[in-house]
């Protein structure tokens, strides 16, 4: 289900004890990112502490990708300047910025998309459940599914990274988070190709 790795990684991650990683790993059936919140809503983890702090420092990052067909600008944040010269820092923004250019995210969290977006495609997937013929008492619970599958697929710190798709762009953040001792926030983004009318997107 979870080896001794997966524990050295997730005390790593979030600072928590290594029973206490091993437990959240054990309750989360082995699902990494539940482990991590297992552990902050028990308040162990080192991230979940720095989520409240302000990140005013931080940088811009730009990306262009595939001789100037895809260009990224992502604004990316820490706590202090002396963070935001380092190199982990500067290849983490470098890493997501290349990411963003790849995976073609819409917005930075769930947060951000729009309530008539979310209404539109679940009305999409309600038709397409009962199309398939599937039982009304279970149509809701398929829906919501589908929905969170979607906020995977645009949603930036939700999708997969495409360096290491066991990860998430949020795990990989947290785990910069630990390692820098600050915290740290994507902030914002802008993704470019061209021929594309559509307006930037991440904003």
């Amino acid at each position: 289900m979870f080896t001794a790795q997966d524990v050295k990684r997730l005390r790593e991650l979030t600072g928590a004890g290594m029973m206490e990683c091993k437990r959240a790993l054990e309750k989360a059936e082995g699902n990494f990112e539940r482990a991590i919140d297992i552990l902050r809503e028990r308040g162990l983890a080192a991230a979940a502490k720095k989520a409240g702090r302000s990140t005013a420092e931080g940088l811009i990052e730009s990306y262009i990708h595939s001789q100037g067909r895809i260009g990224v600008l992502l604004e990316i944040n820490c706590e202090t300047d002396f963070v935001a010269n380092t190199a982990d820092f500067r290849a983490l923004a470098h890493d997501v910025a290349m990411h963003i250019a790849a995976a073609r995210p819409r917005y930075v969290t769930r947060e951000q998309v729009p309530e008539a977006e979310i209404e539109h495609e679940r009305a999409i997937l309600k038709t397409q459940a009962q199309n398939e013929g599937k039982p009304t008492a279970i149509i809701e619970k398929m829906v919501q599914g589908r929905i969170d599958k979607y906020f995977k697929e645009i949603c930036l710190l939700e999708q997969p990274y495409v360096k290491d798709p066991d990860k998430t762009i949020d795990v990989v953040v947290k785990e910069h988070i630990a390692k820098l001792g600050e915290q740290i926030s994507v902030k914002r983004f802008a993704r470019f190709e061209r021929g594309e009318d559509a307006a930037p997107t991440g904003a």
